[in-house]
């Protein structure tokens, strides 16, 4: 009972802080919803007896992807207003497309059979650093060269005013 009391209050901070994330009108105030969504998603990992992806989730989201955001938000012209109207009125229409696709999901979920939960035996941290770097290298370094190159693209696209300018 206490383990649905706390996914639940979990739950209800991640949807709340996700929800300001893309609706606040400040990109800052956006990014730092973000972080306190995924601080959230870290919480639910200790709920769910992983302290290693929380940790994870901590470092390298919060920690990492975070702090590149905001100096990426700092970094670009902030005197335009970023908190542009949707002029389009299609709210209506989207709201009711969100709750067909969630019911569809829902009632997808509740009429399939779920397997037996099977006990998956532990890993160490040793283990799943030689899965990575030994089994999965190739999407390993693909990654970091993706993360290199979006790098690159946001420094060239903030510089870019610098230089007209």
């Amino acid at each position: 009972m206490a383990e649905t009391i706390a996914f639940g209050i979990i739950a209800a901070c991640m949807l709340g802080s996700g929800l300001l994330a893309v609706t606040s009108k400040k990109l800052v105030h956006s990014v730092l919803w973000l972080a306190a969504t995924l601080v959230s998603t870290a919480a639910l990992y200790v709920a769910l007896a992983a302290p290693f992806l929380a940790a994870m989730q901590i470092v390298l989201y919060t920690g990492g992807v975070v702090t590149l955001m905001l100096f990426g938000v700092m970094l670009t012209d902030q005197a335009h207003d970023v908190g542009a109207a949707n002029l389009s009125g299609k709210r209506l229409p989207a709201v009711l497309l969100g709750l067909l696709l969630f019911g569809l999901l829902a009632a997808a979920i509740q009429r399939t059979s779920l397997p037996p939960i099977v006990e998956a035996p532990p890993a160490s941290t040793v283990e799943l650093g030689k899965v990575l770097l030994l089994d999965h290298v190739v999407a390993f370094e693909a990654l970091s060269v993706l993360l290199l190159a979006t790098m690159i693209g946001a420094i060239v696209l903030a510089r870019r005013n610098d230089v007209q300018d």
